[in-house]
């Protein structure tokens, strides 16, 4: 049974609702499995815990914002 997981930053009951179904549907697709085979999780991060490049998100989205 594949298993998609999505690690993220917040994100909205829509586009929450529209990834599950858009990756199901296209790895569905691309992998020949039935759609209902497929799990999906999303685990929503704070921006505090995210990093990149030395910075995390909160920070980038700060200097981004100036």
């Amino acid at each position: 049974m594949p298993y998609i997981k999505i690690e993220s930053g917040k994100l909205t009951d829509e586009q929450k609702t529209s990834l599950i179904k858009r990756l199901t549907e296209v790895s569905s697709e691309i992998m020949n499995i039935p759609k209902e085979f497929f799990t999906t999780t999303i685990t929503e991060l704070p921006d505090k815990n995210f990093g990149i490049g030395g910075k995390t998100i909160d920070i980038i989205k700060n200097e981004y914002s100036k």
